[in-house]
């Protein structure tokens, strides 16, 4: 669908995919903003309306990982394979190579920090054993956490017409992120790691320039726009913002940092981007991030 399909007609036939039949989506500007603690909604603008979530998705790929470490299906250590699938998602992904494993820890990581493709896939097939048997998983997930109008169809956020959601669903994913796996939602605060001998940078670049900035998760494909998840903490203060459907990066991080500093008024914004910073490695202007 392209950017000009109405998004009224969208929200219409949210039912019909919940149910299994044609999905709409519109790359709609959305957003929305929630006090963790209170759960009191302070922004909401077309918070219900389907867009496409790219790579929001990993997001419910590393809770579905987070639940299995904790019900001892997965261990940090556990290897997992890469198959001739995983390694053909482009353009971001570990690139070890078909048959090659990387430890469930690399593959975490490389999510978080890198939007690593081929990571998310090789979570799934240990899961799942498919990606179609796991992204059922997932929405089953995401419909017990309460995101209605979400529905995914692979692990990764790669373009798929019936994979949908709401800026109001991804605040509710980021919300039980961190109030499920406490711990492990530390890890979203990452900005960079080594994989095997390599330094790696992330594009996260709210991380960069937003002080009480601690995640989480970007997203862009053509279809959806530029998307993000943000968790903020200032004095006492959490909370989790959505911002979807956005024609740049730029415009969508700095609409992410007006909304913190309206609802997190002690706040800063840093005058230097994160393009700006030394050791910049990638930008965010691929599918799927």
């Amino acid at each position: 669908m392209t950017k000009t399909t109405p998004r009224l007609l969208a929200a219409a036939l949210s039912s019909a995919f919940l149910l299994g039949g044609f999905t709409l989506a519109a790359a709609g500007q959305a957003s929305f903003v929630v006090d963790v603690q209170s759960g009191q909604v302070l922004e909401a603008s077309n918070q219900d309306e389907l867009n496409y979530p790219a790579s929001l998705t990993k997001m419910m790929t590393l809770y579905l990982a987070f639940q299995a470490l904790h019900e001892g299906r997965l261990t940090w250590d556990q290897k997992l394979t890469m198959s001739e699938n995983a390694e053909s998602k482009e353009p971001f992904k570990l690139a070890v190579g078909a048959g090659r494993k990387v430890t469930l820890r690399e593959a975490v990581e490389s999510i978080v920090v890198l939007s690593a493709n081929d990571a998310a896939v090789a979570i799934a097939e240990q899961l799942g054993g498919s990606e179609d048997v796991f992204a059922k998983a997932m929405t089953d997930k995401a419909h017990q956490l309460g995101m209605k109008d979400t529905v995914f169809r692979n692990p990764s956020g790669l373009p798929d017409p019936e994979q949908v959601t709401t800026a109001r669903d991804m605040a509710t994913l980021g919300v039980s992120l961190m109030r499920d796996f406490p711990e492990e939602f530390k890890l979203f605060s990452m900005r960079g790691f080594q994989f095997r001998g390599m330094k790696l940078r992330g594009h996260n670049n709210l991380m960069y320039r937003y002080d009480g900035v601690d995640g989480i998760k970007t997203g862009y494909t053509d279809a959806s726009g530029y998307n993000v998840v943000t968790s903020a903490l200032k004095d006492g203060r959490r909370v989790v913002g959505v911002v979807m459907g956005e024609k740049t990066a730029s415009i969508r991080d700095d609409k992410m940092a007006g909304l913190l500093d309206s609802y997190l008024p002690s706040s800063t914004s840093a005058t230097a981007t994160a393009a700006s910073q030394p050791g910049a490695t990638m930008t965010d202007t691929q599918p799927t991030k």
